[in-house]
């Protein structure tokens, strides 16, 4: 039975997102050096990647300055505006990219997130990594300027540890303002922010996380497991050792459950494990997968109209607990 996609909110915030949102990365058309980690894609899929995505029922993407330098924030801009999607009608998300800079780079180059995502206005804007030279009390400070004087609406970071997110939440809450959220990676295979304490600290302090690598970059697919010869040409994901032959074998006994529970629900090894992560921990957790293919999408939006029933959420639980 298809369940109804729900909205809710994003930390201490108005804004409410679907449970999945797209993330954009592989939109950087391989324009500088974090763009290459993805092939390039041309306009006319990336707008059929956007589409797919609203009309599956997504309503808010997910960019960064970083990604091409822009170009992914300006792709995601050009694709809405092609279809006729008007400000405020859906929410982004983009970054400021802290490396080599101090804190009062953030106003320098609001302008140019926002000329880049023009005439879309920034709803969440994230501190990228905690290696600024400011730190994240400067860089806070700097964030809630941004937001009084009109520039954003609301503030997150991402790849904080709980002590870097509590700084940060207490430095916004002295202006009277939350720290919505953290983006992290967290997946099956990638459960560290349960263990580290960072998931405990953003539900004791109404921070939302977003799950970035929601799907460990594939591997839950189950298809690397099926076919060891796909693992030739995966890239800098060989380096990983969740990729190799040992971490393979870690990971397929999660990978037949995950089938199983597949077959079941009439879904796919991937839905199931976006479909944990999205109702495991309530409304704490959102993902955004991103998308490289239409059929992506499908598997994207297919993981918001289903509910793993409360049996399962806690059976697939417990086969993932040795990747906390």
């Amino acid at each position: 039975m298809e369940t109804k996609i729900s909205t809710r909110p994003l930390g201490r915030s108005d804004l409410m997102v679907t449970p999945i949102g797209l993330g954009c990365w592989q939109f950087s058309k391989q324009n500088n050096m974090a763009g290459k980690f993805w092939p390039k894609l041309y306009d006319d899929l990336i707008l059929k990647i956007v589409a797919g995505s609203l009309e599956g029922g997504i309503n808010w993407f997910d960019t960064a300055e970083v990604y091409g330098k822009g170009a992914s924030e300006r792709a995601l801009a050009a694709s809405l505006k092609s279809l006729k999607k008007k400000p405020g009608e859906i929410m982004i998300a983009t970054k400021w990219w802290p490396m080599l800079r101090t804190a009062s780079n953030i106003k320098k180059t609001i302008g140019k997130r926002l000329e880049a995502l023009n005439p879309y206005s920034i709803d969440l804007y994230q501190v990228h990594q905690p290696y600024g030279f400011s730190g994240e009390v400067a860089e806070m400070n700097a964030m809630a300027e941004l937001v009084k004087a009109g520039k954003i609406r609301y503030i997150g970071v991402s790849n904080f540890s709980a002590q870097k997110m509590r700084n940060s939440w207490v430095a916004l809450q002295k202006h009277g303002l939350p720290l919505v959220t953290n983006q992290v990676p967290y997946s099956l295979l990638n459960r560290k922010i349960e263990s580290s304490g960072t998931l405990q600290t953003a539900k004791e302090l109404g921070i939302s996380i977003i799950a970035y690598s929601p799907l460990a970059q594939g591997l839950l697919s189950g298809k690397f497991h099926d076919n060891p010869d796909l693992l030739k040409n995966i890239g800098l994901r060989k380096y990983s050792k969740a990729f190799k032959p040992e971490g393979i074998e870690k990971s397929r006994p999660l990978i037949t459950l995950l089938k199983e529970l597949a077959e079941k629900y009439k879904v796919t090894p991937t839905q199931i494990s976006l479909n944990w992560l999205i109702y495991f921990h309530g409304e704490t957790v959102v993902a955004i997968p991103g998308a490289t293919k239409e059929s992506h999408i499908l598997e994207n939006t297919g993981a918001m109209k289903f509910r793993l029933s409360d049996e399962d959420l806690i059976q697939i639980d417990l086969a993932s607990r040795i990747f906390m």
